[in-house]
């Protein structure tokens, strides 16, 4: 699964990323630090300042500041970083769903695999990630939570999108990172539900059959209404402008609510869990 779950591999570089990565080694080089003495200055490990310096991984705000300042680097550091364009931590096919995901003004979601990214509480995030195939490394990891926990900001920061999430029932009753991290996690969707722009159904175990049999589902309204949609497989993600399509997941996942247990049932659900 791409960024809502625990697959797909480190985001590529870009020409940005690279760019800053070598400024950063240049004004590194000009203060003669080799990477090991330069690290613990900045309040990093070697590694992480090998893979920034490589264009592979996405600074940190602290990073870019402790840098400037460390290495006395007249303004140069902070202006590379302001034309930065990777999101840090997304893989590739996520990114563009994340850029519309920032301005929708209605969002909907079905997981049948794991709780939506929108939702996981940070230990159980770090569960999916520690426990990928193949592994991740510990830059990585880190790397993917702080995005995860930037995105998560979505709901509290935009308090006027309509979100709504159907979950299959299974989902939270599996024991992902053990009693205490699904405890954790329950309490927390419930905190989320409390909030007046935020739907939450659970699809129940006892239904046999409904309309989101076909897997993971998507839909966002732009500011414009206009619909996307996105759908995503083991290693690949699907995009959706097409308006005959996504008309037909439209009316698949209305179907699903109407299947669904109701806000209220689905709240009283979680508390029994």
């Amino acid at each position: 699964m791409p960024d809502e779950g625990q697959s797909g591999s480190e985001p590529e570089a870009t020409d940005s990323l690279k760019a800053f990565g070598e400024v950063v080694k240049a004004f590194r080089k000009r203060a003669r630090l080799t990477q090991e003495a330069f690290a613990p200055r900045v309040g990093y490990s070697v590694p992480t300042v090998a893979s920034i310096e490589q264009g592979r991984r996405f600074p940190s705000d602290d990073f870019v500041e402790q840098s400037e300042v460390v290495l006395d680097a007249f303004g140069v550091i902070r202006g590379a970083a302001k034309h930065l364009t990777r999101k840090p931590g997304l893989a590739k096919w996520f990114r563009q769903w994340a850029k519309l995901e920032l301005k929708a003004v209605t969002l909907y979601t079905y997981e049948n695999r794991l709780v939506p990214g929108l939702l996981q509480t940070p230990a159980y995030a770090k569960t999916l990630f520690d426990e990928q195939i193949p592994a991740l490394g510990d830059d990585e990891i880190e790397s993917k939570l702080v995005a995860r926990v930037e995105r998560m900001k979505l709901l509290t920061d935009r308090p006027h999108t309509i979100y709504s999430f159907i979950i299959e029932e299974h989902v939270l009753r599996r024991q992902t990172g053990g009693p205490e991290v699904m405890r954790e996690q329950i309490d927390h969707i419930l905190d989320i539900c409390a909030r007046r722009n935020i739907d939450l159904q659970i699809m129940p175990q006892s239904r046999g059959h409904h309309a989101g049999l076909g897997g993971p589902l998507q839909l966002l309204e732009t500011q414009e209404n206009k619909w996307y949609a996105y759908c995503e497989g083991q290693r690949a993600a699907h995009l959706i402008a097409d308006s005959k399509e996504i008309s037909i997941l439209q009316k698949r996942y209305a179907r699903m609510r109407a299947q669904a247990l109701s806000f209220e049932e689905s709240v009283s659900l979680l508390r029994e869990m």
